[in-house]
């Protein structure tokens, strides 16, 4: 495992201007801790989930001109991709790191998988921690915190997964960067398996 933990040079590779600067420092100095994360989580993953669990690093490959705006490493139980399926991310924006359990738009089952959250309103409402947070698009850094929100809240954003079409449903924790870069690695690594414990229940729900 050589992870050490993120430093202020991973946020900064977010502020480099143009496509191949930001993506070679982004290769230099992200993907290698992505790629020892997906390969540390997966296992625990897999024994979490009872699924067999692939870490996938993002590649950013079909960009052109616009230089990605955050990256990550996500885990589904598909060797060959895991935008379709109920996955788990890790990753930064230059702001925070976030812990995603996510359904994106691609996922064919969206529509049944918002249903079947919206029947387990109450018990999602309840086991949730306060400190985690929900977004319905993972383009964006913006989300909202589960101690602000209501039971009407959730319910219209597991009605919107259904309704529409580009309409996602991500559930997790942020780190802010300030926090997250006096982590030592044994701090993150535990503060991440710690939001798996509570986001594996939804996986296993969808």
């Amino acid at each position: 495992m050589n992870f050490t933990g993120f430093t202020n040079d991973d946020f900064n590779v977010f502020t480099i201007d143009g496509l191949e600067p930001r993506m070679e420092a982004l290769i230099e100095t992200i993907r290698p801790k992505l790629e020892a994360l997906g390969n540390y989580f997966a296992p625990a993953l897999s024994t979490m989930t009872g699924d067999e669990m692939f870490p996938h690093v993002a590649k950013h490959a079909r960009r052109t001109i616009n230089p990605p705006k955050d990256t990550w490493v996500a885990f589904a139980n598909n060797k060959r991709g895991y935008k379709k399926h109920p996955h788990f991310q890790i990753g930064l924006w230059g702001t925070h790191v976030f812990v995603w359990f996510a359904i994106i738009y691609e996922a064919p089952d969206k529509v049944a998988i918002g249903e079947k959250f919206a029947r387990n309103l109450n018990k999602i409402y309840k086991e949730i921690p306060n400190y985690f947070v929900w977004s319905s698009d993972h383009m964006k850094p913006d989300s909202a915190s589960m101690k602000e929100m209501s039971k009407k809240d959730l319910q219209a954003l597991f009605q919107r997964v259904q309704d529409v079409k580009k309409a996602e449903l991500l559930c997790g924790i942020r780190i802010p960067k300030e926090q997250a870069i006096q982590m030592d690695a044994d701090d993150f690594l535990q503060a991440v398996q710690d939001a798996f414990v509570h986001l594996v229940p939804l996986y296993r729900l969808a």
